[in-house]
């Protein structure tokens, strides 16, 4: 029966992989710099109803709230306030890490009094003897042991997708995998420049895969049968969230700079933390990694990963109006720049990589561009440059960017800029 099992299983894999290829070849996507951009982006500075903003107040009290409205209503979703209840539970306060180089902390976020339904287990390293610390706080795809080799952080009791990483079954996180992502985390180089490192397993707020939003912190406002609004926030949505609840408790931590957490994020989850940082003025600093589509991307460009593409793969991702777009990115009133642009005044680093064309890195790029006007209303710079830079040169303003050389990940050489780029504006603001 196991062999059958087994055959059975990997033939329903290979259905929906082609399932899933057919859908993206039936979109004809394109790579062609030629056809791309012909849809113009909205003006970050002119409202709806056709004003234009020429100061720092009207943005903050016009346009930025109109943007914020649109994305959450017609891209992302509403998402709730805080829960009813938020307990922190602390597991471990000072285990020795990393040979005395770190002290590791883990924290259990509950939201209901009887301690059930969905628990965040926050894992953190801090550097010894130079607390409080600066904070990079972001979320890991396969569970915090993966993050490190140590044995003290516990295997993730929650939903872990298989491995293709195509969320298709619901299996349990084994031994084996253990510090498997330590290359994306680089947790004693940020330990040595005195920073602290926060993550939090993304499967334990939603599992990534589409049940109607019946799992995960969904479920804590919502009844399982009643009816999703095309407003309802979406899997990112709710993974932002959860970056702002383990803030909850970074604020409280007497070791943490509460004024110095940066968000970070790759991928999926480097959509997740621009919105969560456009969403909570409490981090300091946010970071896109290959956001691409929905992240960092101009979704107008239709170049690589389209809004009928990841809708069409990920239907759980945004909210339900999202879908309205596929195919018709000329009537979304939103782009991606806007979204950079609800951060300002706070630093903000986008990254690309030149084999990831499916992020579309000249999109993510042009984000950063159009976001400046906004940041020349504080009379910061913004992205200091208009032209692309080439691969490996970071380029450094308010927003921040480079793209690097390789394939569609986080590496030890984003992990240095990002840290050249927190160190920029920490200094400045404890001088």
């Amino acid at each position: 029966m196991r062999t059958y099992s087994k055959w059975i299983r990997l033939i329903f894999v290979f259905l929906v992989f082609s399932f899933v290829s057919c859908l993206s070849r039936g979109q004809n996507v394109s790579y062609s710099e030629d056809k791309a951009g012909m849809i113009p982006v909205p003006d970050v500075l002119v409202l709806i109803n056709g004003q234009r903003v020429q100061t720092e107040e009207e943005w903050l009290q016009f346009r930025k709230p109109e943007i914020r409205a649109l994305f959450e209503h017609l891209v992302y979703g509403v998402s709730p306030g805080l829960p009813d209840t938020l307990i922190f539970e602390i597991k471990e306060k000072n285990g020795k890490a990393f040979g005395g180089l770190g002290i590791r902390r883990q924290v259990n976020l509950y939201f209901r009094k009887d301690r059930s339904g969905p628990v965040l287990s926050l894992l953190m390293y801090l550097p010894a003897g130079k607390l409080p610390a600066p904070v990079f706080l972001g979320l890991n795809f396969n569970g915090n042991h993966t993050v490190t080799f140590d044995r003290s952080v516990p295997l993730p009791s929650s939903w872990v997708a298989n491995d293709d990483k195509m969320g298709i079954t619901r299996n349990r996180a084994t031994e084996s995998s253990r510090g498997m992502d330590t290359s994306r985390w680089c947790v004693e180089t940020l330990l040595r420049r005195g920073y602290g490192l926060a993550t939090v397993y993304y499967g334990d707020i939603d599992p990534d895969f589409d049940d109607g939003f019946n799992n995960g912190v969904h479920a804590l406002f919502r009844r399982p049968n009643d009816r999703v609004c095309p407003e309802a926030w979406g899997s990112i949505a709710a993974w932002a969230w959860g970056l702002s609840r383990c803030m909850d408790y970074l604020v409280t931590d007497r070791d943490v700079d509460k004024d110095h957490v940066a968000v970070i994020g790759h991928s999926r989850l480097g959509k997740t933390a621009l919105w969560a940082g456009a969403l909570d003025e409490r981090f300091f600093l946010v970071v896109s990694n290959n956001s691409g589509c929905g992240g960092a991307a101009l979704s107008k460009r239709v170049f690589g990963e389209t809004v009928e593409a990841i809708n069409s793969r990920f239907p759980h991702w945004f909210c339900g109006n999202f879908k309205n777009y596929n195919n018709r990115e000329e009537k979304l009133p939103v782009d991606q720049h806007m979204l950079i642009a609800l951060i300002a005044p706070r630093p903000v680093y986008i990254a690309s990589a030149t084999e990831d064309l499916w992020a579309d890195p000249h999109g993510e790029f042009l984000a950063g561009v159009l976001a400046t006007p906004v940041y020349r209303l504080f009379n910061l710079p913004g992205l200091p440059v208009t032209e692309m830079p080439p691969p490996d040169t970071p380029v450094m303003g308010t927003i921040g960017y480079h793209i690097r050389t390789g394939k569609h990940n986080i590496t030890p050489f984003d992990w240095e800029q990002y840290l050249k780029f927190a160190d920029i504006f920490i200094g400045k603001s404890n001088k």
